[in-house]
């Protein structure tokens, strides 16, 4: 009405103008800190507060049982076991392992979980190809397979339409570990590395910016270029080791 002040102005989080996503490399760093990293930044892109990200690194030996892991499992006491919000049954991180997290948000691409899956195993694919291996998708199964060996999982979990967790290529692992457990519900002897299936170990650095420059042309939200954290988030984040 005449003669009243403005009533104050709403205060909301300001959302982000569209442009490129950002990769952020965080080196190896314990499972459980980069799940809750995870978290935050699934959260914020949530809220439009960050622009779409592709998280990748590294983590110390660890187990992780996705939803349809079977209850009456049992798994080696060396390892650190985490129940997780993931699709998919148990898996093994460790040194070695290139992992890939896209924190995406599908309402702004195409909210089509399957297709997105599918998006992640051709990153594997591609970047296979670069180092003179040939993948495949197996019918039925998930990942990324050298003839009847598994070379790449994945399993994702989707908030608000805003994705996370992702894959896990095995580039040096160890690959020992799995042959404790039934790995995606399978025989622990059915994993293999690049290092075994090129018959050398290829450099890691080289596999993470083949990796992150087909995610960038394949996955939703690309391009991705390396940078740090959005400054609201990164108070508590590892340094990054992104070239």
């Amino acid at each position: 009405m005449p003669g009243e002040p403005p009533a104050p102005e709403a205060r909301t989080a300001s959302r982000v103008p569209s442009g490129p996503g950002i990769h952020f490399d965080w080196g190896t760093a314990p499972y459980a800190e980069i799940h809750a990293l995870q978290e935050r930044l699934v959260e914020a892109r949530a809220a439009e507060t960050i622009p779409d990200m592709l998280l990748t690194g590294e983590h110390p030996a660890v187990i992780t049982l996705g939803r349809k892991t079977p209850a009456t499992a049992v798994y080696d006491p060396r390892f650190d076991v985490v129940e997780v919000e993931r699709g998919g049954e148990a898996t093994f991180h460790g040194p070695g392992q290139l992992v890939a997290y896209p924190i995406i948000h599908l309402t702004r691409h195409r909210k089509d979980l399957h297709a997105f899956q599918r998006d992640l195993e051709e990153v594997g694919l591609r970047t296979l190809a670069d180092f003179g291996l040939t993948g495949r998708r197996r019918a039925g199964l998930t990942g990324v397979w050298i003839g009847d060996r598994k070379i790449q999982s994945l399993g994702i979990a989707v908030r608000r339409w805003v994705t996370w967790h992702g894959l896990a290529l095995n580039v040096t692992t160890d690959l020992s570990a799995f042959q404790t457990f039934h790995p995606c519900g399978l025989s622990g002897d059915v994993m293999i590395s690049m290092a075994d299936a090129l018959g050398h170990a290829p450099d890691f650095a080289a596999v993470r910016a083949s990796l992150v420059q087909h995610a960038s042309g394949v996955l939703p939200g690309g391009p991705y270029v390396s940078g740090p954290l959005p400054r609201t988030l990164d108070a508590s984040a590892p340094e990054s080791r992104t070239p």
